[in-house]
């Protein structure tokens, strides 16, 4: 084992993304931000509101919203939350709202949190026995009439399933639902489109391969959908006006600062900021077409290892990840061990190894992974 790793072998893309002078990056862009904030004049909020726009700005790019449709939010359950708790009653009360087992176990715990107090039925689309993701094909035969809200899973984080977005929708408007879509294993890596087709609200993180921090979420809303909304978390920045502090008279934005409350935070999106300028100046075809190279090399080199799948055999189906079976929950530790000593990082859920390769990632680091656990199967 080397003393620092040179993140050849980094494949933990589905949890957080790394770049190369990433750390540099940040610092400076920190150390730019504390320098204003500290200093004993009037420049603090102009410098901290523009980085918020910028930080939002590149959000926009990457899904294709149109302006004054995303906002900030500490991550995906709060930004589910947000858009929940805004709707008219008549979207949810009475009706069902659609999920599936292979969801961010966080959005579920949300759902099933509100659905008595929102007045709506959670239904939970299962797995089919033995399976390791819940088929296109399932979700959709339990989408029916009454379902008032649809959150998809674009991209699953157990199994790297990726949906048909497309027939998703189709089949969501002829049902009259609202459709949310978690694009959050997906975004930044493969193109997703928020107008085409066009999905009522989005959430992600920038955690992942945009390679940023903890904290710095987003929540797109469709524009008629937020001119409908009345978040109950609402605050001077949800105003026209900042500056009204009337109190006999609020009102919400016309726009998506609408779901602004108090004083937002900026932190996350300052300390992302760095890596989303570094995402916006890379070749996305090229970053893609090197993920998919290093998937196959995995993928060729697990099938010889006789380790089963637990993601889809098709490119097609699949997000930037492979997620293999071990033999038991008890082996993941060792495995992880052993893949650390050959500076490999992954990490794992039960008896699930998810690998997921990036930028730094390199087809030596592939295949010290794959001599790992090769090691692991005989020993």
């Amino acid at each position: 084992m080397t003393d620092a790793p040179d993140g050849s072998g980094y494949l933990l893309y589905h949890s957080i993304g790394q770049y190369p002078g990433k750390a540099q990056d940040m610092a400076r862009g920190l150390a730019a931000f504390a320098e204003t904030w500290g200093r004993a004049d009037t420049a603090q909020w102009p410098m901290a509101l523009g980085l918020r726009d910028r930080f939002l700005g590149r959000w926009r790019a990457i899904l294709n919203a149109p302006e004054a449709s995303l906002t900030t939010t500490e991550n995906v359950t709060s930004a589910v939350a947000a858009i929940l708790l805004a709707l008219p009653d008549h979207h949810l009360r009475g009706r069902t709202v659609l999920i599936a087992e292979d969801c961010f176990p966080s959005n579920h715990f949300l759902l099933a949190g509100l659905a008595d107090r929102l007045g709506f039925t959670l239904r939970t689309v299962p797995l089919r026995p033995g399976a390791d993701w819940v088929e296109d094909e399932d979700f959709l035969a339990a989408w029916t009439p009454d379902v008032g809200l649809a959150l998809v899973t674009w991209i699953s984080s157990l199994t790297s399933h990726r949906v048909d977005v497309a027939a998703m929708v189709a089949h969501g408007r002829r049902m009259g639902s609202l459709i949310g879509v978690d694009v959050t294993q997906g975004a930044g890596l493969l193109p997703f489109d928020v107008r085409a087709p066009a999905v009522d609200f989005a959430v992600s993180t920038s955690l992942k391969w945009m390679c940023g921090s903890p904290g710095a979420g987003v929540l797109y809303v469709a524009p008629d959908l937020t001119a409908q909304s009345a978040p109950p978390l609402r605050g001077w920045f949800s105003q026209p006006d900042p500056f009204n502090w009337d109190l006999t008279r609020f009102s919400y934005a016309g726009d998506i600062r609408r779901f602004d409350s108090g004083t937002p935070a900026i932190m996350a999106a300052a300390a992302s900021l760095p890596a989303l300028d570094w995402h916006a100046r890379q070749d996305k075809a090229a970053l893609l077409a090197h993920n998919r190279a290093l998937q196959s090399r995995l993928q060729d080199g697990v099938q010889t290892l006789g380790l089963p799948l637990a993601s889809p055999a098709s490119l097609d189906r699949r997000g930037g990840s492979l997620m293999l079976k071990l033999p038991s929950p008890e082996a993941l530790q060792p495995a992880l061990a052993r893949l650390a000593q050959a500076d490999v990082h992954a990490d794992g859920r039960g008896r699930l190894l998810r690998l997921s390769p990036g930028a730094m990632t390199t087809a030596e680091g592939v295949d010290r992974a794959l001599a790992a656990l090769a090691g692991l199967r005989k020993g």
